[in-house]
């Protein structure tokens, strides 16, 4: 199980330095949109579920809706793992992606996620890189900047 844990970790933080690219990238050119979200999706989910690996397996928060992206982001805000409302934001913009069909949403969300989003999952990776630097299994070099 500490696997897994370990892995997502890693996984999250490989994930946003590939969202990393897009603050770099032309929104205008061919597939950024496109892979911005996709990257913006991907580590929003890797992100709430670390925040639920952390709250069970090393703060012992067992009392809320452990499927529920949005009850981890309202016990990871109570247990000082995120300090931001832009969570719940962050939310409602990756589950209005998903129904973005011409791509409208995602040109007019580009600069939030390239902006304020991808500051919040750094700041995210910040605070919880001291659970995963005391377990045993060594970490990549993901979490780097």
């Amino acid at each position: 199980m500490e696997n897994r844990f370990i892995n997502r970790y890693n996984s999250f933080c490989r994930s946003l330095n590939n969202l990393k690219k897009s603050t770099t990238a032309n929104p205008n050119a061919d597939f950024v949109l496109e892979g911005t979200v996709r990257n913006y999706n991907l580590t929003f989910d890797l992100s709430w579920k670390v925040m639920k690996d952390i709250l069970v397996k090393r703060l012992g928060v067992l009392d809320y809706a452990l499927g529920s992206p949005r009850g981890n982001l309202e016990a990871a805000f109570a247990n000082g793992l995120i300090n931001d409302d832009v969570w719940i934001q962050m939310l409602k913009t990756r589950n209005q992606l998903a129904h973005d069909y011409d791509g409208s949403l995602a040109e007019r969300s580009f600069d939030q996620i390239i902006g304020e989003y991808y500051d919040a999952f750094c700041k995210f990776r910040d605070v919880v890189e001291k659970y995963y630097i005391d377990s045993p299994q060594e970490l990549n070099s993901f979490s780097e900047n």
